[in-house]
């Protein structure tokens, strides 16, 4: 039987008159990659910044391993995640291993320096990328190389929870299968849970167990990959093959 990990119960978030989630319930069972579609503005990142506590629900609830999100110790609470962030948010001041190693070098993770850097040239060769990569700095690298740095970032203390943000946004098709690929393949060896958030329909198909698409505040529609195109809901089906004419409403 699966169990939940993370749980979106009646969430509301508003920004002064702009309500943005109307009620969001979903769950993301354990050692399950779960991800989120929809439009522009329909909130999708909101989630995953009220989970880390980024942003405050303006009513709701969500828990995390039958928890509530803003219970406990904080800095715990934080250690049992990743992140893989839309624009890479590498640090240009650093070297690429001190990036992957950021939160092995301060904090509740602390580790020793040697230690630390050898964690992310280990994480960095798990995503394709050699050992002498590891002092570079992010200007000196693609932008494939800078996804992957983030990619080695989000797993350097393999945490029970990733969080992928737009991960393909930026590259080249083939790239983007690469990088699909590699989230695939992490995601299953750590058995994490992992949750991302996309419009990239290639990534959905790559990376997904299951698929919730919001829509107007709420969850339209959610179920296994292996069901989206035959879901019979016309909002799903018009955002999936990227069909002008629709229910939902093109903005002219």
């Amino acid at each position: 039987m699966t169990e939940p990990m993370i749980q979106f119960r009646d969430l509301h978030k508003s920004f002064g008159s702009n309500h943005v989630l109307r009620g969001i319930d979903l769950s993301v069972n354990k050692g399950e990659s779960m991800v989120i579609i929809g439009g522009s503005g329909t909130g999708k990142s909101v989630l995953i910044k009220m989970v880390l506590g980024l942003l405050k629900p303006t009513s709701g609830t969500i828990l995390v391993d039958d928890k509530d999100s803003k219970a406990g110790d904080r800095d715990a609470f934080l250690a049992r995640f990743g992140m893989l962030f839309q624009g890479g948010a590498l640090f240009d001041s650093m070297p690429v291993w001190q990036n992957v190693a950021f939160r092995l070098l301060r904090g509740a993770l602390k580790r020793p320096k040697e230690e630390a850097r050898a964690i992310a040239v280990e994480k960095l060769r798990r995503v394709g990328l050699k050992e002498w990569v590891a002092d570079l700095y992010p200007a000196e690298l693609s932008g494939g190389m800078q996804k992957r740095v983030g990619l080695a970032r989000a797993i350097a203390a393999d945490p029970e929870i990733i969080f992928f943000d737009e991960p393909t946004t930026g590259l080249d098709p083939i790239m983007a299968g690469v990088i699909n690929k590699l989230v695939r393949e992490i995601v299953t060896e750590m058995g994490a849970t992992a949750m991302t958030i996309t419009h990239d329909m290639s990534s959905v198909r790559a990376i997904a167990d299951h698929v919730a698409m919001i829509h107007d505040g709420k969850v339209r529609w959610t179920g296994p990959i292996a069901q989206l195109d035959d879901s019979g809901d016309p909002y799903l089906d018009q955002f999936i093959h990227a069909r002008a004419e629709g229910p939902i409403e093109a903005i002219r």
